[in-house]
């Protein structure tokens, strides 16, 4: 009986979600939810995960992007992993997009089976239990994310943690061989794996259930169980993300995902946002006040996934009642009031997770408004105890009619204005030029050919010239099985400095130095230029590039190159900056605040002499110490007067190099501006191979 109310209820919940989507057609299926913003780069790593690239403890290297030396994402943590290999081994059978759309799907479902569950151990009834489940299956913290925070739809792991804790908190029974124990150690085991943020809130719930048992002493097991809940979780966490550490190559690179106090801010959560309905609500009274908070509010990072519904804020309102009155009797306020609280103060906008980001600088957490999704399971618990209960001496039909009610309220306001019609079709027609355009470049070129990108950008998180959207360049690769794209390398990192520097030369010589590098094509995104790249492909076709490949929207244009046979390896010119140096050049100085490094990559298996000569600048006079791979280059006095330092024949080995500048030179901040604090800069700095290979001219 029970399997059969869980198979009703994710048939229930598919049903919602095609209708939803409009997937009800074998056609629609094959066109993702959406296409832009965040979603390509989920759909690369979906893609990426077809072919293998997330498999444990292996270097994470995408091999058919960053061409020619692939896209090295070890120092970018991409969470839960094992859903990720389990949707990449179905994309051969049933396609890329459609694997995306059975993912956000059992997303869905699996979030209502959990909740459900999780209320029948709370001995809630069938249908107050459904009810809720279905309204966090479609809460609009996890389900307005979609495609693009698909990681967060992943929402499952919350109400299973939530019965972890509330076992170690609570529970009577706690004992090393009851089935209570396998919940929370499996509780631990799936969000250690998960989302990083949800393992981050459950922790420091979790840790409050010790500390109570600590306090207590009187259940040994429970205290127990909770620290190897936590050890596990966190171990699981580490091993999950062990590539970023075992794997990382450029270890003193800046990091790839840019944080700042700022961001804690802006991203934080708003305590009003739980209240204020989207400005695209279905219902134009609750869209009024979504419309009236974006027009008047400064900081706003993440828009209205904080939503309650209507349902929740009644149940938060009741709780809240409930808390106050036993406060006022000098009672314990209820324990979910007492995790909202916590919650709250830590990631409302000023509280604890700023004062943590300000003096320790835990700053990576910035988007604490994701803590709705807990506030979210907690108060709909809440809702559908209190709701059984009152309704325990109902008739059953009586009861049931109460709990459809409430959730088709709850769904209708929950649930997001759904896409048009037109806007589907827009959608659709995108794809279809896309999937044209792969197969109309697989028909041209061989299998392992190479295409590089206009214009280029890092991955992931850069921001892209004119109208490209962020991840753009991601859709070729999506429709390709055999070629290999230059895009998907990892920003500030060595091997991505060449493209940096191809893309500023004039279209002819670029053309003719991409073919020297065995590239095939020319991939060019007219979003990505002031003129829709028209000068260009003028220059390109009246220096005999004519031959092209059009996307049937027009917007994507592939020049045809004739590869060298006997190709040569990219070589960047100049070093690549790592942590301490400011991201950005002033009148042509790049400034550090403390020693810095530079690097290099040798993408040869030997090694190459090089001629280095440096120009360095001080905000005041010091000596500054330059070693490479640990032997001392020179030793240089330096000061407010440009001094050039050249070095010759210094030896590139194979893969990435380090030149280490340490100085005696304390840093000053030399105005109030950001990016103010000094020690010492670099003006022009030139790398030339002199043996045993030359560069290109």
């Amino acid at each position: 009986m029970a399997g059969l109310r869980l198979l009703a209820l994710g048939v229930g919940v598919a049903l919602i979600w095609c209708a939803h989507y409009d997937r009800w057609r074998v056609d629609a299926w094959h066109v993702p939810t959406e296409y832009s913003g965040d979603a390509p780069e989920v759909l690369a790593e979906i893609k990426a995960a077809s072919e293998g690239v997330f498999w444990p403890f292996t270097p994470k290297v995408v091999e058919r992007l960053g061409a020619p030396f692939g896209a090295h994402w070890n120092a970018y943590p991409v969470p839960d992993k094992p859903y990720l290999m389990l949707l990449g081994a179905l994309v051969r059978p049933i396609g890329l997009f459609a694997t995306a759309n059975l993912g956000l799907l059992a997303a869905a479902i699996l979030a209502s089976w959990s909740f459900y569950l999780v209320a029948r151990w709370l001995r809630v009834r069938g249908e107050w239990a459904a009810a809720g489940a279905l309204l966090f299956a479609f809460t609009y913290q996890t389900f307005h994310r979609g495609l693009g925070h698909f990681s967060l739809t992943l929402s499952w792991t919350v109400p299973l943690g939530l019965l972890a804790v509330w076992l170690v908190a609570r529970s009577q029974r706690l004992a090393w061989r009851s089935r209570e124990i396998w919940i929370c150690l499996g509780a631990a085991v799936a969000l250690g794996a998960g989302n990083p943020y949800y393992l981050l809130f459950w922790l420091q719930l979790m840790g409050w259930a010790v500390i109570a048992q600590w306090c207590d002493r009187r259940r040994r097991e429970n205290l127990q169980v909770g620290f190897a809940a936590l050890g596990l979780a966190i171990a699981v966490f580490f091993a999950s993300n062990l590539e970023v550490w075992l794997h990382v190559q450029e270890p003193q690179a800046p990091p790839l995902l840019e944080r700042n106090y700022g961001g804690t801010e802006m991203y934080a959560l708003k305590p009003i946002e739980l209240l204020i309905p989207p400005a695209a609500h279905r219902w134009e009274a609750f869209a009024f006040l979504g419309q009236r908070y974006a027009r008047w509010s400064l900081l706003r990072g993440e828009g209205f996934p904080p939503y309650l519904g209507v349902v929740g804020i009644l149940g938060l309102l009741a709780l809240s009642v409930v808390a106050v009155r036993r406060l006022l009797t000098r009672r314990a306020p209820p324990g979910q009031a007492l995790s909202i609280g916590w919650l709250a103060a830590y990631a409302t906008m000023g509280g604890v997770t700023n004062l943590l980001a300000l003096l320790v600088g835990l700053q990576v957490f910035r988007a604490t408004n994701r803590v709705g999704v807990y506030l979210a399971a907690i108060v709909l618990f809440y809702v559908v105890v209190r709701l059984a209960r009152f309704t325990s001496r109902w008739p059953v039909a009586a009861s049931r009619a109460a709990a459809i009610l409430v959730a088709t309220v709850g769904l209708f306001d929950q649930l997001p204005r759904p896409v048009t019609a037109a806007q589907r079709a827009e959608l659709a027609a995108q794809v279809t030029s896309d999937r044209e355009l792969g197969r109309a470049l697989e028909s041209a070129l061989p299998p392992g050919s190479k295409i590089f990108q206009l214009p280029v950008l890092g991955f992931p998180e850069e921001r892209p010239p004119h109208r490209l959207a962020d991840y753009e360049l991601f859709r070729p690769y999506l429709m390709t099985d055999t070629l290999h794209f230059s895009y998907g390398a990892t920003k500030f990192r060595s091997r991505i400095r060449w493209q940096r520097e191809l893309e500023t030369l004039a279209p002819k010589v670029l053309a003719r130095r991409l073919e020297a590098y065995g590239f095939s094509g020319l991939y060019v995104n007219r979003r990505g230029f002031e003129d829709q790249a028209d000068a260009l492909l003028r220059e390109l076709r009246a220096g005999g590039y004519e031959r092209q490949i059009v996307s049937p929207r027009g917007q994507q244009v592939v020049v045809l190159l004739e590869p060298s046979p006997q190709p040569k390896l990219p070589l960047a010119r100049g070093f690549s900056f790592g942590r301490t140096w400011h991201p950005r050049a002033e009148n042509g100085v790049r400034w550090a605040h403390d020693d810095a490094v530079l690097s290099y990559f040798n993408p040869y298996d030997y090694a190459l002499s090089v001629d280095v000569a440096l120009q360095l600048v001080a905000v005041t006079d010091g000596d500054l110490n330059l070693t490479h791979q640990g032997r001392v280059l020179r030793r240089v006095r330096v000061g407010p007067e440009p001094v050039t330092v050249e070095l010759a024949q210094v030896e590139m080995a194979p893969g990435i190099n380090f030149v280490n500048l340490s100085t005696d030179i304390r840093a000053r901040r030399v105005s109030s501006g950001q990016y103010q604090l000094r020690s010492f800069g670099l003006g022009d700095a030139r790398i030339r191979v002199t043996a045993p290979i030359t560069m290109l001219d």
